[in-house]
């Protein structure tokens, strides 16, 4: 009776998780055709493209980085800033389909791909934070003071207790995946949970469920009063999160807004930025967010 209930438990569970993605790619499609609808009204009307599509990771958008640097940026230039914040993976698709102008995301290979591919040019990493594994104070799988990630996560899967996954295919989905293959273990399916949502969401999931995530450190900062679950591993190098700038080639896509995407691209790269970045939660968490690289 109990394996039956299991069964249907996660039945359920991946059932709503597949229904949610679906909604959530529908949503982001939708999104895309009215910018471009708003994009085109703007060069019309104004003889001007005055509106820049930004497709970008949630969490930029979660902590409330994003909309810092885009509120800054409009102010300072008479530009509007769109901003379509999704995973990764599906950043890089638009990048690939022609529906935005710039890119800032965190998968290197991917981005170095996507270059090499004649997608985008001028990529640029200039900040970074990192990753840290999540789960309830009583840490039943015990990974806290395990030697390195890979160990943690070979505890979680032997223990068999619920890990929350993003399963969104962003770069935080990735670096989840390389994680698990690199520590030699598959999670069993009854107590993986793939929710198909951006980071905010998944730690929420996780913190419902008392469950293990992987997590951005600033997400996990700006969620932090809010939940149970505490850091239970951190430090790795494996951990590490760099984000890049990538600027969509319009010799590929000469209908992008390739003039605006690059003032975009020049302000967040300019010392106004690296100010707010470096100072962005400090207030308020007693450390930054992310933390600068560019040179």
């Amino acid at each position: 009776m109990m394996l039956r209930t299991d069964c249907i438990r996660w039945l359920i569970l991946n059932y709503k998780s597949k229904e949610i993605a679906l909604r959530k790619k529908l949503a982001v499609s939708l999104l895309v055709f009215l910018l471009g609808v708003s994009q085109a009204l703007s060069f019309s009307f104004a003889g001007e493209n005055k509106t820049i599509i930004l497709a970008t990771t949630t969490s930029v958008q979660d902590t409330g980085l994003l909309d810092l640097l885009v509120a800054g940026f409009q102010k300072k230039s008479g530009y509007t800033v769109k901003a379509i914040a999704v995973g990764t993976g599906q950043a890089m698709q638009l990048g690939q389909n022609g529906e935005a102008d710039i890119l800032w995301v965190h998968s290197p290979a991917d981005e170095r791909q996507f270059v090499k591919e004649g997608y985008g040019t001028a990529r640029t990493t200039f900040m970074h934070n990192d990753f840290v594994v999540l789960g309830p104070k009583n840490d039943p799988a015990k990974i806290k003071g395990v030697k390195n990630i890979a160990e943690g996560f070979r505890r979680i899967a032997t223990a068999k207790v619920l890990f929350v996954s993003r399963g969104d295919n962003s770069g935080t989905h990735k670096k989840e995946k390389k994680l698990w293959q690199a520590a030699g273990v598959t999670p069993d399916k009854e107590y993986y949970i793939e929710i198909g949502q951006g980071m905010a969401a998944t730690v929420n999931v996780a913190n419902e469920k008392l469950a293990y995530c992987l997590a951005d450190r600033s997400t996990y900062l700006s969620l932090k009063k809010l939940l149970e679950l505490v850091i239970l591993f951190e430090g790795d190098e494996a951990l590490f999160n760099r984000y890049s700038l990538i600027l969509v080639n319009p010799e590929k896509y000469p209908k992008i807004n390739a003039a605006g995407a690059k003032e975009f691209f020049a302000y967040l790269l300019s010392e106004d930025t690296k100010n707010m970045v470096e100072n962005y939660g400090q207030d308020k968490f007693g450390q930054p967010l992310f933390y600068w690289d560019y040179k």
